[in-house]
């Protein structure tokens, strides 16, 4: 019946309720936000929204931390040179939210610290303050890149992954 019920759940969020979500107007100021955020370090940031999961994600019993780092992989954010791409992923029909961070970053930051953000962008998203949830997590991402991955004086991150809003 579980299984059932959340099947249901799934079905009916679709991608109208993530763009009610995320307007186009504040996935566009993410994404410029993304976009100044690599300009400060040499990592990457995506960030992906998604309404509610595939069917065969549901058949497979998958929960958002599987789902969030299956796009992990699909978007490529493992494919980084220094090994330092981030996944920002919720999941709006189970209200889930998931950092990805690959092995170069996650080297310096400890699960407490992963919790501390996602924590802070979890109390937004419950005062339907999407935008700036999203934009405090950027930023707070940014801060750790720029700490364990600085740009050298005179070098430019090569932006190795698209810097806009993934929407699901």
């Amino acid at each position: 019946m579980q299984r059932l019920k959340r099947l249901f759940k799934h079905r009916l969020w679709d991608q109208t309720d993530a763009q009610r979500a995320m307007p186009a107007a504040a996935m566009q100021r993410l994404t410029q936000r993304v976009a100044a955020s690599e300009a400060r370090q040499s990592g990457e940031i995506r960030l992906c929204i998604e309404a509610g999961l595939p069917l065969a994600c549901l058949w497979q019993k998958q929960h958002a931390r599987q789902r969030a780092i299956s796009l992990f992989g699909e978007l490529r954010v493992w494919d980084t040179e220094a090994n330092n791409g981030v996944l920002i992923y919720l999941l709006l029909a189970e209200h889930a939210i998931e950092i990805i961070a690959d092995r170069g970053l996650n080297a310096h930051v400890s699960q407490a610290r992963w919790e501390v953000i996602i924590a802070s962008l979890r109390e937004s998203l419950r005062a339907r303050q999407f935008e700036q949830g999203l934009e405090a997590a950027i930023d707070a991402v940014d801060g750790l890149l720029r700490l364990h991955f600085p740009l050298t004086e005179g070098a430019a991150n090569p932006n190795e992954l698209p810097d806009a809003v993934v929407l699901l």
